[in-house]
């Protein structure tokens, strides 16, 4: 039997790296639907967004340009962390008994521990230029919130977090780490703003949602000229700063001479699955590859699965733009489960228009199953993950079984996009029996689904 330990690493330089973010936008075959305004059900302009982003930002956010360039202070913060690694799965490999392939990009090496200072960073630079001082944002696991105070701390600027109640209560250590880097962590709904108090009138909301976050969020960065909001995940521009992990993959693949056959990524809010992704689309759409692109969602938040794709509010409250995309609702309150970074109501409207255009497949995951593979993975591959990559994993681990058992070739490349370090309660629940799989019914979608507006075609 070989016992050799290994996992092949493959690393660009710094001069590899690229300095350019890619707009998918550019090269879709239909436009995406535009969000519209909350009160006149236009679409919205540039004026509209100004009181929560700066111009740079609300400039990416409506691009149809391909290619963006990397501001070069935005590339020196990277190069603390980028280029990052991408592995050959060796281990895991064997441990299965496959003859498949697999590949994970490794973003838990950034200062943050994920992926999500990808964009933390240019959101933080774009914000410093144009003279804001303070900015808010809500954060479910903590990974966001995490980056975003981390990018403040380099610029200077003061950060707010409102946290989902579930996660915490749940994760003191991340809610440490944020303080750590010098930001303010509410609970939230918190006692400090307007919807906060209302929502919390309801017992149902206590736990919190990430809904009801970027509301008390948003409703705070209004109220002051000087505070501008900053979002980790939905939105074309944070999905645009996140393209730079696809863009690196791309690369590293060609050093290990390899092609997906299986792209997978877990889906939130969208922004990992984006970054992975959308480089390998364009590539696609070109007609130079042809994987199957598979979003992995948690049974307990099926928004691309059992979701409707309709115009809805990314916040609980309704004071953002209505924005079309997968929805369960905007007043859905997730299961209090493990991955707080994919309890999110919506999904990102790109990565919603690329599903209902045909482009990709979407498929839930229990939590159990995700863990196990978690587990697995770490054992093999010395690396615990966070919650939320599990979902892909759990699905490569399905497509590595199916490959050992039909002996199709098959070459799985997944983005592991945080380490799980402040996470391990999770792990503690899954390995002393006490983690459960909720049965989310049609009742309580339908029940969540009552809150989507009605807007004319």
């Amino acid at each position: 039997m070989d016992n050799t330990v290994r996992r092949h690493k493959y690393l660009l330089t710094e001069d590899q790296m690229p300095t350019t973010w890619y707009n998918l936008v550019a090269n879709l075959p239909t436009p995406p639907p535009p969000p519209l305004h909350p009160g006149t059900r236009q679409p919205v302009g540039p004026q509209d967004l100004a009181p929560l982003f700066p111009m740079a930002l609300i400039e990416q956010e409506v691009s149809t340009q391909r290619y963006i360039d990397i501001p070069g202070g935005v590339l020196d913060v990277y190069r603390l962390w980028r280029p990052s690694p991408l592995y050959r799965a060796h281990n895991l490999e064997r441990a299965l008994g496959t003859p498949a392939r697999i590949y994970y990009k490794y973003e838990g090496v950034s200062p943050a521990g994920s992926h999500k200072t990808n964009t933390s960073v240019p959101q933080a630079w774009y914000n410093k230029l144009e003279g804001t001082t303070r900015l808010t944002t809500e954060t479910g696991a903590g990974q966001w919130g995490t980056a975003l105070s981390f990018a403040c701390a380099l610029y200077d600027l003061e950060c707010e977090v409102w946290q989902v109640g579930a996660s915490y209560d749940s994760k003191p250590y991340r809610r440490l780490m944020i303080e750590t880097f010098g930001a303010k962590v509410h609970r939230s709904p918190s006692a400090l703003t307007a919807v906060g108090r209302k929502l919390a009138e309801d017992p149902k909301n206590l736990s919190g949602s990430l809904g009801i976050a970027i509301s008390e969020a948003v409703e705070v960065a209004a109220q002051d000229e000087k505070t501008r909001y900053a979002l980790g995940s939905v939105l074309n521009h944070v999905l645009l700063h996140q393209t730079i992990i696809g863009e690196e993959a791309l690369l590293q693949m060609a050093m290990a001479g390899d092609t997906p056959t299986h792209l997978i990524g877990c889906t939130g809010g969208g922004s990992n699955f984006a970054g992975l992704s959308f480089p390998f689309l364009r590539e696609k759409l070109a007609g130079r590859i042809s994987p199957r692109i598979i979003a992995a969602e948690p049974v307990s938040c099926p928004t691309l699965t059992r979701g409707v794709y309709a115009y809805d509010y990314g916040d609980t409250a309704g004071m953002t733009p209505l924005m079309k995309m997968h929805t369960l609702g905007h007043d859905f309150i997730p299961a209090p489960i493990h991955s707080g970074g994919l309890r999110y109501h919506g999904m990102a409207p790109l990565i919603s228009h690329v599903y209902a255009e045909g482009m990709m497949e979407a498929l839930a995951v229990p939590q159990t199953e995700c863990f196990a593979a978690a587990t697995l993975f770490a054992r093999t591959e010395g690396i615990v993950p966070a919650p939320e990559p599990t979902h892909a994993l759990a699905l490569a681990i399905r497509e590595a079984m199916k490959a050992r058992d039909t002996g199709e070739e098959t070459v799985i490349l997944t983005a592991l996009c945080g380490h799980g370090h402040f996470d391990l309660a999770a792990y503690d629940a899954y390995l002393g029996g006490r983690m459960v799989d909720e049965n989310f019914d049609d009742a309580r979608l339908n029940e969540s689904l009552r809150s989507v507006p009605t807007v004319d075609a």
